[in-house]
């Protein structure tokens, strides 16, 4: 076992060996797709949804996925099983492929399609169990019809910028508006808030990626909508309404579920109940729904 393994173009490689040619498009200019997936409990979490979900990001773009989603199981679950780690990350990646200088797809014959299987962690025990600190970035989520959120495309500059951002002003984590100034997601996770009896979050629409684990969380809250006492909805968000929020809290595959603590410099409700402080918030009674989901809706790789 290593740390790190890779699965590249049909087989398993050593990683001083995992190289792309410098005239590889997604490296010129990020024409590609990927896939971050979370391996919980030795098992591959929603495999079959990050796969439908790459897929339809390659025919978005007009790139032929090699070996179809049979091939990019087969890398994420070589990749897993290379390195046998009960818990664990895997980014799948499908690039363009080699090319002439210029930014013409068509002039590039063979797609490169490799899974990495290591570590993540965006976030530490200590900072989690804090919570967050965001800031609101200067820049602005693309609108669809310049480039289409749902696409997870390796042009996620619009991602690193914010996300630089929010370190260069000491927070955690950007939170991104749209165009209009409504709430899109964070620079790398979807974005719920729990606000006047509703667990609320943004719909695609407004530039949210339809994650896999966002898209979870609403089947969990949905199944204990009467247990957590909220209606759950897609709606429009304000930056004002995350200030007003009594919990707000991020998702996605490398965050998992991580409160945050505040925006701007302004301290959010902890999503305490003022009734009984010591009961659990929505954002960790959801977090242990999300890891019991782990062990049924996940694809065992040994």
């Amino acid at each position: 076992m290593s740390d790190m393994t890779v699965w590249m173009n049909g087989a398993l490689v050593a990683l001083a060996d995992a190289k792309v040619s410098v005239l590889d498009h997604g490296l010129l200019y990020g024409d590609g797709v990927f896939e971050g997936i979370r391996i919980r409990h030795g098992r591959i979490f929603r495999l079959t949804d990050h796969l439908h979900r790459f897929e339809a990001s390659c025919a978005a773009i007009g790139l032929t996925l090699p070996g179809g989603q049979a091939r990019a199981h087969e890398a994420c679950v070589a990749a897993a099983r290379a390195l046998d780690k009960d818990e664990a990350y895997l980014r799948l990646v499908v690039t363009r492929g080699v090319g002439p200088l210029g930014i013409d797809p068509t002039t590039c014959d063979t797609p490169s399609l490799f899974c990495i299987a290591g570590q993540i962690v965006l976030f530490d025990a200590k900072k989690r169990e804090k919570g967050l600190d965001l800031v609101t970035s200067f820049w602005r989520r693309p609108p669809s019809d310049v480039l289409d959120p749902r696409v997870k495309s390796l042009n996620y500059l619009n991602n690193v910028l914010a996300k630089r951002e929010a370190k260069l002003r000491h927070a955690d984590e950007a939170l991104l508006l749209n165009a209009q100034g409504r709430v899109a997601e964070s620079a790398g996770a979807n974005l719920f808030i729990v606000r006047r009896g509703a667990l609320q979050t943004p719909p695609a629409s407004e530039g949210a990626l339809e994650g896999v684990t966002r898209r979870s969380i609403l089947e969990l809250a949905r199944g204990l909508s009467g247990e957590l006492g909220l209606r759950v909805e897609e709606v429009p968000l304000a930056r004002a309404d995350v200030l007003d929020a009594d919990e707000v809290f991020l998702t996605g595959s490398g965050a998992g579920v991580a409160r945050v603590a505040s925006l701007d410099g302004v301290a959010l409700r902890d999503g305490r109940h003022q009734g009984n402080p010591t009961a659990p918030r929505v954002s960790e009674r959801l977090l242990d729904a999300l890891v019991d989901l782990a062990r049924t809706a996940s694809t065992p790789f040994r």
